[in-house]
């Protein structure tokens, strides 16, 4: 079997990675992502144009990682559980230039990532996210993934932290959506 060539948008992912664990994201420039990641800058600008394009591109690759766990069988509080944290495993060796990154990108950056990571936990788990009650579903969510990451950042010990925080949220928010008519 042949093995595929990354694509030029995760060979820059990885660069940008590289390159935040040793320097300050505010320090490292789309060309040097590209310089990194043996890329031309046009080649890597012709797929992505700034370096938030390159973290989209990261956090759906994280993304793809929850979604695996759509096949398994079981509660949702359980299916959900098992995708938040099979997000957080695909981010774990990459602690520290998350972290870095995520400080210096700040909350509005961030927050277009956190819903759509949402909207892809609450599918995976067999949730529906259309129409009214959906919506209500994603901004609850959001809120959900938003205090595990936070929870996650300080969790450097074997997570058993950051799985209480999501275990304690997804009951919570199971409750608070039952409450305003939007249970699953």
């Amino acid at each position: 079997m042949t093995q595929l060539e990354p694509s030029i948008l995760d060979r820059a992912a990885d660069a940008a990675l590289a390159l935040a664990a040793d320097r300050p994201w505010s320090q490292i420039s789309l060309l040097d992502i590209a310089a990194k990641a043996e890329l031309g800058f046009a080649e890597l600008y012709g797929a992505a144009n700034g370096k938030g394009a390159v973290m989209d591109h990261l956090s759906r690759r994280f993304d793809r990682a929850a979604l695996v766990t759509a096949s398994e069988p079981g509660e949702v509080h359980d299916r959900l559980f098992e995708a938040v944290m099979a997000r957080i495993e695909a981010m774990e060796p990459h602690r520290h230039a998350l972290i870095a990154i995520s400080q210096e990108e700040g909350p509005a950056a961030m927050a277009p990532r956190l819903i759509t990571t949402s909207k892809a936990l609450l599918e995976t788990a067999g949730i529906d996210t259309g129409g009214l009650k959906g919506m209500a579903r994603r901004a609850a969510m959001t809120a959900v993934w938003g205090r595990v990451v936070q929870v996650w950042r300080d969790d450097d010990g074997a997570l058993n932290r950051t799985m209480a925080e999501i275990d304690q949220r997804l009951k919570d928010l199971r409750r608070q959506l039952n409450r305003v008519g939007a249970g699953f």
